[in-house]
């Protein structure tokens, strides 16, 4: 896994409904192309209700999707 796999993706993000990525296969990182399609994976729909930063996780091993909840630094 490279490093910034390994790392949250640290977005400005403005209002509105976004898909994360939860298989690892988008080339859209952290959100969803459709990659996943034929894999058990789905992505998770998240309402960004105000503009800010969003750590988003890249590992896809958080207990807080789609949240960096910092669980890469134990990989």
């Amino acid at each position: 896994m490279s490093d910034q796999e390994n790392a949250p993706h640290i977005e400005e993000m403005d209002p509105g409904e976004y898909y994360w990525c939860s298989c690892k296969k988008s080339a859209d990182q952290p959100f969803c192309d459709g990659a996943h399609k034929g894999t058990e994976f789905v992505p998770l729909l998240h309402e960004v209700k105000e503009a800010g930063t969003v750590a988003w996780c890249g590992c896809k091993q958080t207990k807080t999707p789609p949240f960096c909840d910092g669980t890469h630094n134990s990989l």
